[in-house]
């Protein structure tokens, strides 16, 4: 269905474009038009399933831009996901200019609160951050006409019901409450009965992955190690289209140009890019003017991509189901996809909930060393000077071929052209990757060590591991392309 058919105007459907969006998801097409309609709706779906866009939009429709009072109110779990939900927000909202501020703790309180004293149209925010503002006289919600509670069930596991509780206290009765939630546990139906009006239930199947078609590696190594491994890994399975997920937008940019400089042919792509930026690097991709693609969690989302061969995660997601909407990006239509994700020693806990999740395991790939990546190098550049003589065209350059023979072996001048096709040893270029803040420690079916409000103990905000999901069967089937007797996977393009 498309967004045009939703009842949504026509500022936002122009910002929707712009965002990239082409159809509604399930969740979104089932949710919005209830929520233009004024009715509370609770929706049960997967985070990356566009539940952002689903509350979003219509909370945006309702919103009168001339009135510079707070008007929305989005409770988050984690900080990270209260920074996503505001800059989505703000590229929907910003053709009808639409101010939207976070407020999260492990952030300067002081800039926070000069941003609460411009009036923003929308606060997004971490339940004890909030009532720090709360409690601060900072934060006043008693304009508030669309209250939102995200990946509820996620706060309450995290021990916030008495925060969500204290902040809904403040907020007017006269509202309307969205509430969405991965799963509906009896606590999220008590919250729905206790607090909104004979709310509409959305509920949109989990998706079921083509777990079958991906073959899901993984490569433990420290975060120093990260580039060349992949640069090398690049080198030895030869992948067609290729997408890298990074964690942040200055990783993505980093990685980009890192890779360019290393003779890839890469491009980034993340929420800071203009829309015509956005446009002609998808394009590229998709035209097969590019090898690889770098991109966000949020960029990525909603946008058309098939055709992928390979998925990189340089950054294991925080988020299990994030995990599951990167690699479904490859594995379509029949084909068979890989997944390989890099992931540092004290992150090992994130990539055990995740097989939690996908009820598949990783298997373990050791790195391909310098001379394998180097043999790798040969062997493409073996099968593109295969390609080129299949061209012909060579009548013109016979005599001067001839002439060079003569003072020239034949093995050396073929050894003068693969290296001239030959990309040179990748590791040669340095690339310098700042290194990002590693994920708080996660124990194999823990949900981390979180306090009440809302702070990661050791000054993190809202540092999640997701855990408590069903167990499922832990093989998983291996595929051709599988691993060679040197412990790295091959894959070969098809010709």
């Amino acid at each position: 269905m498309k967004f045009s058919e939703l009842g949504l105007a026509q500022e936002l459907l122009t910002a929707v474009k712009q965002v990239g969006f082409e159809e509604a998801t399930p969740v979104q097409k089932e949710t919005i038009p209830l929520a233009l309609e004024g009715k509370d709706v609770i929706g049960q779906a997967q985070t990356g399933t566009g539940k952002t866009a689903a509350f979003g939009l219509p909370m945006l429709q309702k919103i009168d831009a001339e009135k510079r009072v707070l008007q929305g109110l989005v409770i988050a779990p984690t900080r990270e996901l209260a920074i996503q939900t505001q800059e989505e927000l703000y590229r929907l909202g910003k053709n009808k200019r639409i101010r939207v501020q976070a407020v999260y703790g492990g952030a300067d309180i002081g800039r926070q609160i000069r941003g609460l004293k411009d009036r923003p149209h929308i606060v997004v925010g971490t339940p004890g951050r909030l009532i720090d503002h709360i409690n601060r006289r900072t934060l006043k919600l008693e304009t508030i006409e669309t209250l939102v509670l995200d990946e509820a069930d996620e706060m309450l596991n995290m021990g916030f019901l008495e925060d969500i509780e204290l902040i809904i206290s403040k907020v007017p009765q006269e509202r309307q409450t969205l509430l969405f939630s991965a799963t509906m546990p009896d606590s999220i139906k008590r919250i729905g009965v206790q607090f909104m009006k004979e709310p509409e239930h959305v509920r949109i199947k989990a998706k079921e992955m083509t777990a079958s078609l991906i073959d899901q590696y993984y490569v433990r190594c420290k975060e120093f190690e990260k580039f060349d491994i992949m640069t090398r890994l690049f080198d030895v399975q030869s992948p067609e289209l290729t997408i890298v997920f990074g964690r942040t937008k200055r990783r993505v940019d980093e990685l980009a140009k890192g890779l360019e400089s290393r003779g890839y042919k890469a491009e980034g792509i993340h929420g800071d890019l203009s829309q015509q930026k956005r446009m002609s690097v998808l394009r590229a991709f998709k035209e097969g003017k590019l090898d690889i693609l770098v991109a966000t969690d949020v960029a990525a989302r909603g946008l058309d991509i098939s055709g992928v061969s390979h998925v990189y995660n340089y950054d294991i997601p925080q988020d299990p189901e994030s995990y599951v909407h990167r690699i479904g990006r490859t594995g379509r239509a029949g084909k068979d996809g890989m997944s390989i994700t890099l992931v540092t020693p004290n992150e090992m806990g994130y990539l055990h909930v995740i097989e939690k999740l996908t009820k598949k395991r990783m298997s373990p790939l050791r790195p391909p060393s310098k001379k394998e990546a180097f043999e790798g190098q040969i062997g493409t550049a073996v099968k593109e000077i295969d390609e080129l003589l299949e061209q012909n065209g060579l009548e013109n350059y016979i005599d001067a071929a001839s002439e060079l023979l003569e003072n020239y072996t034949a093995e050396n001048l073929a050894a003068l052209l693969v290296k001239v096709v030959a990309k040179d040893d990748a590791s040669a270029v340095p690339v310098k990757i700042t290194p990002e803040r590693p994920l708080p420690s996660a124990k194999k079916g823990s949900r981390g060590n979180y306090d009440r409000r809302s702070n990661y103990r050791g000054g993190r905000d809202n540092r999640r591991s997701k855990g408590g999901y069903n167990k499922g069967s832990r093989s998983g089937n291996k595929k051709s392309g599988g691993n060679d007797k040197r412990g790295f996977v091959i894959r070969s393009k098809n010709k």
